[in-house]
């Protein structure tokens, strides 16, 4: 006997998540892990991960905000892994995923410097500043306060100042 799926069915919800979420989260693990082979085995994982969980999301928090963090342990657990440490990761911006609209010289340049700053200041910088999350929902995302999340902004910023004041072609903010 055959069951008959509403339109609930945890195949559509999962389905309508990889359509809305999957190019974010994309480049976000691209931006991750510095290489986007691995970056779509993370998104591929993320969605294993959310279909297999689904039935314990209790939606405290968005969809996005559930998607991100499942991501982000999914490109930690992958940035682990021994041999992960002794491959070249560096990743040009030509090899994110394709943008919208076309970017100037000074966007290119920040993305760079964000790519380029420590793990956790990077991951806040990714989630609120490039996914627009706000503070509660990257705190949600990363486990940590949304004091912290503030106080790893201000950090980022101050060392992207001082990178990209060292350019030629960059105006002080």
């Amino acid at each position: 006997m055959n069951t008959v799926k509403g339109p609930d069915s945890k195949e559509e919800r999962i389905e309508h998540m990889v359509t809305l979420y999957q190019l974010p989260l994309l480049r976000m693990c691209i931006m991750y892990l510095h290489d986007e082979e691995l970056a779509k085995d993370a998104v591929q994982e993320t969605f294993i991960n959310a279909y297999r969980n689904l039935d314990k999301y209790r939606a405290e928090s968005s969809e996005k905000t559930w998607l991100t963090r499942i991501a982000i342990n999914c490109c930690k657990n992958i940035y682990r892994t021994g041999w992960f440490k002794h491959v070249d990761r560096s990743v040009t911006l030509d090899k994110l995923a394709e943008r919208q609209a076309p970017a100037d010289k000074e966007d290119d340049e920040i993305t760079e410097e964000i790519m380029n700053l420590p793990i956790k200041l990077r991951e806040v910088a990714l989630l609120c500043w490039l996914q627009g999350m706000t503070y509660d929902e990257a705190a949600d995302a990363l486990g940590i306060s949304r004091q912290a999340v503030g106080s790893r902004l201000n950090r980022a910023r101050r060392k992207l100042r001082f990178a990209l004041e060292g350019s030629d072609d960059h105006e002080p903010a």
